[in-house]
């Protein structure tokens, strides 16, 4: 803890199945901006709950699935795409979850396999 109380990160955040973003911006062409700078802003993060990842993706939506446990929803390329993502603040990780368009996200399944 820092004099003014703020917790001092002594590590970025790290992903889990970042190959996972590569691959999906090599599929995704039009993403593929987004993609390495949402990876960037990311690993630079420090966030330490919901409010503070607001404060930088203001559109994120925190969604419930079928296993109870909340996800992350960031819109990519003005809501052409999704990506789904798990973030334990405490850890501070984030676990790359899905990425698809938003045709296949609207369908709902991968509420039901998370």
């Amino acid at each position: 803890m820092t004099s003014a109380g703020k917790r001092i990160h002594p590590v970025c955040v790290r992903i889990i199945k970042e190959s996972y973003l590569r691959d999906a911006a090599r599929a995704y062409p039009k993403a593929a901006k987004y993609l390495t700078v949402w990876i960037v802003t990311v690993r630079a993060a420090q966030w330490d709950n919901l409010a503070d990842l607001w404060r930088v993706y203001p559109s994120a939506d925190q969604v419930v699935v079928r296993s109870g446990k909340s996800v992350i929803v960031f819109n990519v390329c003005g809501n052409t795409y999704r990506l789904i993502v798990a973030i334990h603040f405490d850890r501070q990780m984030v676990y790359t979850l899905r990425f698809f368009t938003h045709a296949e996200y609207s369908k709902g399944r991968w509420k039901d396999e998370l």
